[in-house]
């Protein structure tokens, strides 16, 4: 199965996650709140540095849950910016 590549817009929405997470971590080891979410170390590191852009709903739940970051708040940082979502524009994806 050949995965499509992801858009320049998919991957600065994964870096937004990961920057979200890994300040909301603060000073707890990856460790401890990979394990606290039921997800592998090396699954935090990968979504926190951006080269696991699109991680699964229910891990980027865990992880919210555990460092009790809102799902709104979540999906309110990886959220288009104005001129930043595909096609250039935020207003013609939402009405896509």
């Amino acid at each position: 199965m050949v995965r499509t590549p992801l858009t320049p817009w998919e991957r600065r929405r994964g870096e937004r996650l990961g920057e979200l997470l890994r300040t909301a971590r603060g000073g707890r080891s990856m460790v401890e709140v990979a394990a606290a979410a039921g997800v592998s170390a090396e699954t935090l590191r990968k979504i926190e540095t951006g080269r696991a852009p699109t991680p699964a709903f229910f891990t980027v739940s865990a992880l919210a849950a555990v460092l009790g970051i809102s799902l709104d708040e979540l999906a309110a940082v990886c959220a288009w910016d104005a001129g930043d979502g595909p096609g250039g524009e935020a207003g013609e994806a939402l009405s896509a």
